[in-house]
């Protein structure tokens, strides 16, 4: 450590890097030369072509890879110069101002001219291939992909110049930054982070263009691009306020949503996002502001205050005030109440009503949202039609023929379908084939999902889905087809042997489990179809995939300590929610005392970190 270019003596407290002398109170230049094997923040993914290594600082602390300030409140003006094989890309915040490649070793430089907070600062590091769309305004947008998904810009990061154009003439003000990038990363912790001038984004979201009708990234993109405005730039003071960047990054992607797909899209996510708060409510004690509060509450309860405050004061009065409140913290801290103090100076309007009823409330306001969306005439006809669940068809048939051969919506024609579910396929067949006819994928999803048996007259418009340009419908239409007609089942394989499906590989992993599982299928293909199977649980691939393997493995044979050891290697992995399902997995297998025997049986042969996972869920 040196301060000012003299070795200064420190104290490193596990959490804080202490120093005592060799400054004063002012400018001073301080140095620090360290390594680091962080546990978390910094993460080393893949290996060879797909190796990468990324930063998650928000909720990680990014004190675990980079001295900073673990405060919101303490913003700092960050430069990188980052060296690395240069074989790769390297990306960090801010503008590129140098690349200066010495034998094997490129040197990164990026400049930023403004403060932001610690848990913003970002690195990835990987195999991408770039492009670069100018804004209406002249701000590049970088876009990232690994070199193999090169053929997947378009479907993955469409809309993005649409989104960017429309924030900045919705917003009023300029994005305030230079550059804007975006980079998928494999196992991400999180659907996006708006690191400032740097989102990183998950895998998953990477689609071709039958993907993008079901796994768009159309919402994660506008949501972290309102970051770089409502987070980055003005940023909440504490958790109490957190709905401030959530709330605001929520609602203006659903506006972008609204610029792109039109009203009655914008007001079907408002009426499912009202939904579920209210049902949220029920157990959710915990207000907007409360530093404790649920996701839910802050994002979708957090847009939904906002949209019930635009209704009551206008949209230009709520645009200005937005305005306002932008400029007037530029790259500052906020709270609640300077918000609010930028209503009321555009607006006669009761703030602390305001306040009291959408952000101190725990309960969802449910009268007065519904009020707001029932004025439009999409939610009105999708409410009549859900208050006819309890009538006879005979008493609705007319109207939902009437329905299904109209522009409505697709929600609407979805909840028909629906309420046809437990209604003998003989009455509901004109109505089904009437709904077939839809160009609607949602529509024919919707038959998929809810059409429990399908009836010999109805197979060959069924099968029909097999050909829909959605791998969510494919994966239904396969398996349901598999499942009801045992005689077909030959026919049935060799049509899908070639189907892949998502990142996650949910056609050909559903394949394979159905190849294995059909009796006299290609017997001498049989170990290797379990091989492939096996191998995509293994460590070598993202965890999306491992985990559609394991359930598919463990589905064909629960006895398997094959699948066992995955299972249990699973529980050492980064990704959380891969974390809880290996561990919920093996709870489940315990409550039977053979596969505890398995387990028991394992830990010899297993890592010493393995094991150790092991033990402890053995001993709950």
């Amino acid at each position: 450590v040196t301060i000012n270019n003299r070795a200064v003596k420190f104290k490193n407290t596990g959490k804080k890097l202490q120093l005592f002398q060799g400054y004063k109170k002012g400018r001073n230049t301080l140095k620090l030369h360290y390594e680091a094997q962080p546990r978390q923040t910094l993460y080393f993914i893949g290996k060879d072509k797909d190796f990468q290594i990324w930063t998650q600082g928000q909720g990680k602390y990014t004190s675990h890879w980079l001295p900073s300030f673990d405060d919101v409140n303490e913003k700092v003006i960050f430069s990188f110069s980052i060296t690395y094989d240069n074989t790769f890309e390297v990306l960090s915040n801010g503008v590129l101002k140098h690349k200066v490649t010495k034998g094997n070793q490129t040197t990164w430089q990026y400049v930023m001219e403004k403060p932001m907070s610690s848990y913003l600062a970002m690195l990835a590091i990987g195999k991408f291939d770039k492009k670069t769309v100018m804004t209406a305004s002249g701000t590049p947008l970088e876009l990232y992909l690994r070199k193999a998904d090169a053929s997947k810009f378009e479907s993955t990061y469409r809309y993005s110049k649409e989104i960017f154009d429309f924030f900045e003439r919705e917003i009023g003000v300029a994005y305030p930054w230079k550059v804007y990038r975006q980079v998928p990363v494999f196992d991400f912790l999180y659907l996006g982070m708006e690191n400032t001038t740097a989102t990183i984004f998950s895998q998953d979201f990477v689609v071709d263009a039958i993907g993008f009708n079901d796994r768009t990234y159309t919402n994660v993109n506008a949501h972290e691009l309102a970051h770089q405005w409502f987070g980055d730039m003005v940023t909440a003071q504490s958790g109490k306020h957190h709905w401030l960047q959530e709330g605001f990054a929520t609602y203006y992607a659903l506006l972008a949503e609204k610029q792109l797909f039109g009203d009655d899209h914008f007001n079907w996510e408002l009426y499912e996002s009202a939904e579920k708060l209210i049902r949220a409510s029920k157990t959710d004690p915990k207000p907007i502001l409360h530093e404790k509060a649920s996701s839910l509450t802050f994002y979708q309860k957090g847009a939904w205050a906002l949209h019930y405050l635009r209704t009551q004061i206008g949209e230009d009065k709520f645009r200005l005030a937005v305005q306002n409140y932008l400029r007037k913290y530029a790259f500052k801290n906020v709270d609640t109440d300077a918000f609010l103090a930028e209503v009321r100076n555009v607006a006669d309007y009761d703030t602390a009503a305001f306040k009291t009823l959408w952000l101190e409330n725990p309960a969802f306001p449910t009268e007065e949202a519904l009020a707001i969306i029932k004025q439009n005439p999409f939610i009105k006809t999708y409410l009549g039609v859900v208050e006819l669940q309890d009538k006879l068809l005979v008493d609705k048939q007319k109207q939902f023929e009437i329905l299904l051969k109209s522009d409505v919506f697709y929600p609407v024609k979805e909840e028909i379908i629906y309420q046809l579910e437990n209604t003998p396929f003989e009455q509901n067949k004109p109505l089904l084939e009437l709904a077939m006819q839809s160009t609607d994928l949602k529509v024919r999803q919707a038959i998929s999902k809810s059409l429990r048996s399908i009836p010999q007259a109805f197979k060959p418009q069924y099968e029909t889905l097999l050909e829909d340009r959605s791998y969510i419908t494919q994966e239904i239409a396969l398996k349901a087809l598999w499942a009801q007609f045992p005689d077909q089942r030959f026919p049935l394989l060799d049509q899908t042997k070639d189907w892949q499906g998502f990142n996650d590989k949910n056609l050909r992993i559903s394949w394979l489990t159905l190849a294995l599982a059909t009796p006299d299928y290609q017997n001498s293909e049989k170990l290797k179809y379990y091989e492939e199977l096996l191998d995509y649980a293994s460590p070598q691939y993202a965890s999306n995939v491992r985990q559609n393997a394991l359930v598919n493995l463990l589905y064909l044979n629960k006895n398997d300590m094959n699948t066992l050891r995955y299972l249990v290697n699973g529980t050492l992995h980064h990704q959380w929610l891969f974390v809880k399902f290996s561990k919920d997995s093996i709870r489940a297998l315990l409550k039977n005392e053979k596969h505890r025997e398995y387990f028991q049986e394992l830990l010899p042969a297993l890592p010493e970190d393995e094991k150790k996972q092991l033990e402890n869920l053995l001993k709950e």
